[in-house]
């Protein structure tokens, strides 16, 4: 089970993220119609999620909702003794996501089938999940500047954000 972080480490890793998220072009989030938020999860990680509306119902609340798509960058306690900078795509309930014939299974190897060809551009990446972590990896930390490694993670995504909607597409 992981510990909590202390209100200190959770502050300073926020503070980074935070950092990092600031940095993020925001003509690139408005062009891709990208969103992004930080924040703290289960008083045990901290986040930084890039996601569309469009990748959740709507009237929902994309950081929150049951059905949704979203990449994530986060450090737990864990990961911090590990020394890694945890990356992912999840898909969550998306047979519920309206306007869409989905089963997660196919949509999953339907994304990853696209995403091999971007693979080598991810460190230390996973495809080996079952449907609802569409891709996984980590990077070294460095504590010195990690916020510049969140924002290349992020800049990663924007280079692959459009196999979320290539692949949505196939199942409308």
């Amino acid at each position: 089970m992981l510990t909590q972080f202390t209100r200190m480490d959770a502050i300073f890793y926020l503070e980074n993220f935070k950092n990092a998220a600031g940095q993020i072009d925001k003509e690139q989030l408005a062009q891709k119609q990208l969103e992004v938020a930080t924040g703290i999860y289960k008083e045990n990680s901290v986040f930084l999620k890039l996601y569309k509306k469009s990748w959740t119902n709507a009237l929902q609340d994309p950081l929150v909702a049951e059905t949704r798509i979203f990449f994530s960058v986060w450090v737990s306690n864990h990961s911090i003794r590990e020394q890694k900078l945890l990356y992912n795509i999840h898909a969550f309930k998306l047979r519920q996501l309206k306007g869409y014939s989905i089963e997660s299974r196919k949509f999953a190897e339907t994304f990853r089938g696209s995403f091999k060809g971007f693979e080598h551009k991810w460190e230390n990446v996973s495809l080996k999940f079952g449907p609802q972590t569409l891709m996984e990896g980590w990077l070294k930390i460095n504590m010195e500047n990690f916020h510049d490694e969140i924002l290349e993670l992020a800049n990663n995504f924007f280079e692959i954000e459009y196999l979320v909607d290539d692949t949505l597409a196939k199942f409308r």
